[in-house]
């Protein structure tokens, strides 16, 4: 074969790849070209990007990835990240929040005692719900990077203008029940057995139970029968003066 066909069939070959890369970025964008290890790095555009791109790359080293400097930061964490979202999606079950608070972050991935937020469950009737000061006084600790969250920015505006979150409430009786939070919580009952496994969810949603009377008839979680049931299998009061007065 000649010099001049040599270079002639090089010539076609290397257009045939350059159709073929050319194919690749148009069909899977610029993800399936850096997946397919064509040398393009994948770029973060947020903290949460990169911490996204640092967990991917961990578990497939082939991936290229580029982390701008201003976006290399360990805060927030990829859980923070994840729950974040999470807890915003209104496909899961319960309401959107004012706030992206996930319980699974708090209480699961970080242990938070219940009456650490809920402070006083254990000596008032009502439960209630952590000030906002009591929100600040943990990030307020930390550093500017989280603010990229929309959930830390709705928290300080809230601290700056010195106005309350107005929650979503989940659970909640008639007027003419009367549950006092801490007499339950100082007999030894947690949280969960009304609240369901809180620590797992990211958004906090009424979880169903339904308890069957020895008649087979159901009664679901915060109905007077399920109330009734559990103070007969416990041994209190069924008067009913201790619910209603």
């Amino acid at each position: 074969m000649s010099e001049n066909a040599t270079e002639r069939r090089l010539a076609l070959v290397l257009l045939a790849l350059a159709v073929v890369g050319g194919v690749v970025l148009l069909s899977g964008g610029l993800t399936s070209s850096a997946d397919a290890g064509s040398g393009h790095a994948l770029v973060a555009s947020s903290v949460c990007e990169a911490q996204e791109l640092k967990r991917r790359q961990a578990e497939d080293p082939s991936l290229e990835i580029e982390i701008p400097a201003e976006f290399n930061t360990p805060w927030p964490t990829w859980e923070a990240c994840r729950s974040h979202t999470a807890a915003e999606d209104p496909d899961a079950p319960g309401p959107l929040q004012p706030i992206q608070f996930s319980h699974k972050h708090h209480a699961g991935d970080f242990q938070i005692e219940c009456l650490y937020c809920h402070s006083d469950t254990d000596r008032s009737r009502m439960a209630g719900v952590p000030s906002v000061e009591v929100c600040m006084g943990c990030h307020a600790q930390f550093p500017p990077s989280y603010d990229e969250l929309e959930g830390i920015q709705t928290l300080k505006k809230h601290w700056e203008e010195q106005t309350p979150i107005e929650w979503e409430q989940i659970h909640r009786l008639p007027e003419h029940a009367k549950f006092r939070h801490n007499r339950h919580v100082q007999a030894g009952f947690d949280c969960q057995t009304c609240h369901g496994p809180v620590e797992e969810m990211d958004k906090v949603y009424m979880t169903e139970d339904t308890h069957w009377w020895p008649w087979m008839l159901p009664t679901q979680k915060l109905e007077m029968g399920w109330c009734v049931n559990c103070h007969r299998e416990n041994a209190a009061s069924q008067d009913c003066y201790t619910c209603h007065y």
